[in-house]
C-alpha cells in the first residue's frame, strides 16, 4: 500500500504507520441541554443527531442505537485503535461501552431535574474480541429504580449472538434542583 492509499473511518494508513483523526462539537453546550430536558428526550435527541454525542463517543466509535424507557442500546466500530498490547480490544473499552450503555439506561427513566452518576461498575469479560468482529452492541437495561439509587445490567454481543461481556452497575440519582440551590451541582 503506497503511503497515501488507506483512508476510511477518520484512519490513515502511512508507510511510518496508522493514524486516527477525531472531531467533536463543544461538551458543554450538549451537557446544558441535559439539564432541561428528561433524560429520555435528551438520549433520544443524541441518537437522531439532533443533539451532538459526547466526544468519547467520537474517541471510541460508540454510537446509540436504541433508546427505550430503562433500556439503551450502543453500537461500537471493533478497530486496531482500541487494542490492548496483546492484540484484542482493551478492556477499559468494555467498560467504557458497559458503563456508557448500563448509565444511559438509567438516564433514559429521569426526569427533567434528574441527573445521576455511576458510583460502582462490576464487568466481567467472557471473550476476546477483534477486529475479526467488525462491530459489536452493548445493551443496558435497569434492574431497579429508586429516589436515590437505581440499579441496571448490561452485556456486549456480537452481530451473532455471540456473549463477550456483562456488568452490572450502581447509580446515584441526583436532583439538580435542590442541588443547584445548594452550590453542589450534578
Amino acid at each position: 500500500m503506497s503511503a497515501d492509499a488507506g483512508q476510511a473511518d477518520g484512519i490513515h494508513v502511512t508507510a511510518a504507520g496508522r493514524r486516527r483523526e477525531v472531531t467533536w462539537e463543544d461538551p458543554g453546550a450538549s451537557a446544558a441541554l441535559a439539564l432541561e430536558l428528561s433524560g429520555l428526550d435528551y438520549l433520544r435527541g443524541i441518537a437522531a443527531g439532533r443533539i451532538p454525542a459526547p466526544p468519547v463517543a467520537a474517541l471510541l466509535g460508540l454510537g446509540i442505537v436504541g433508546v427505550e424507557p430503562g433500556r439503551v442500546t450502543f453500537s461500537l466500530e471493533v478497530g486496531e485503535h482500541l487494542y490492548n498490547p496483546i492484540g484484542s480490544v482493551h478492556g477499559g473499552v468494555f467498560c467504557t461501552l458497559l458503563d456508557s450503555a448500563m448509565a444511559c439506561a438509567v438516564h433514559s427513566t429521569l426526569s427533567l431535574g434528574q441527573a445521576y452518576t455511576t458510583l460502582e461498575l462490576k464487568v466481567n469479560l467472557v471473550k476476546a474480541l477483534t477486529v475479526a468482529t467488525p462491530s459489536v452492541v452493548a445493551t443496558g437495561q435497569v434492574i431497579s429504580s429508586g429516589r436515590r439509587v437505581a440499579t441496571a445490567s448490561g452485556q456486549i454481543t456480537g452481530p451473532d449472538g455471540t456473549l463477550y461481556a456483562h456488568a452490572t452497575t450502581t447509580c446515584l440519582v441526583i436532583d439538580t434542583r435542590k442541588a443547584a440551590g445548594n452550590g453542589n451541582g450534578p
